[in-house]
């Protein structure tokens, strides 16, 4: 279980993110809106333990991710917005380092490279070189490099950008899946997409988590309207 107890970050003196707080359960998918710089990346560069909060704790199975960070982050896949992929590598031999790099013994990093690449299906292209591949395909493989060890904390920032709607009905089946051992928390703009698989919706809005919204037993096209309504600070 991942417990975020108010998280406070100021950048330059302007107040970012204040007092959040929110839990995500094992099995959960939890999805973090908002308008444009409303702090949903700094949100999940603290919880990746990128970036230090002013105040407040993280807690994963109710141990501190900053005390122990080096724990923490075996335990953690983060997806930022932006990754670089080594062009030059096959994605089996990019896959490969990224496990060693992990820390991985290396008697299990077959296999966990098999799983990775079945999960986000990319098993197909393992002998491609990854500059022949599309940006959709990219972000599988930066998905699959996340999921390596299946991570206990899956933190994706951003992740349907830039995805064709076949694309993007294929990255709700990953995740529904990676949610069977993992809490994922994911941010984007996408809100019908989002609510196909998410459980709920937290609307960050000043800084503060303004409105907590349920998937369950809701249209996807409802979701969407109270989601929209909720970031702009519209009453239901």
């Amino acid at each position: 279980m991942l417990d975020i107890r108010n998280i406070a970050f100021t950048y330059r003196k302007e107040p970012v993110l204040r007092n959040v707080s929110f839990v995500v359960s094992p099995g959960e998918t939890v999805s973090v809106v908002g308008a444009n710089g409303a702090g949903k990346t700094t949100l999940l560069r603290i919880l990746a333990t990128l970036a230090v909060p002013d105040s407040g704790l993280v807690l994963s199975d109710g141990r501190n991710a900053f005390a122990h960070p080096v724990e923490y982050r075996r335990q953690l896949g983060y997806l930022p917005e932006n990754v670089s992929l080594y062009d030059d590598m096959t994605v089996k031999e990019y896959l490969i380092y990224r496990a060693r790099l992990k820390g991985e013994p290396f008697k299990r990093i077959r296999r966990r490279v098999g799983e990775a690449s079945e999960m986000c299906r990319i098993a197909d292209l393992m002998r491609r070189p990854i500059r022949w591949l599309s940006a959709g395909i990219k972000k599988r493989v930066a998905l699959a490099d996340a999921l390596l060890l299946r991570p206990k904390v899956l933190l994706l920032d951003d992740f349907l950008a830039g995805l064709d709607t076949e694309m993007r009905d294929t990255a709700g089946e990953m995740l529904s899946e990676a949610a069977a051992f993992s809490s994922v928390i994911v941010t984007g703009h996408e809100i019908e997409d989002l609510s196909k698989w998410t459980t709920r919706f937290l609307v960050l809005r000043d800084g503060v988590i303004s409105a907590t919204i349920g998937a369950s037993g809701v249209t996807p096209s409802a979701l969407r309207d109270r989601v929209a309504a909720a970031i702009k600070g519209e009453a239901e």
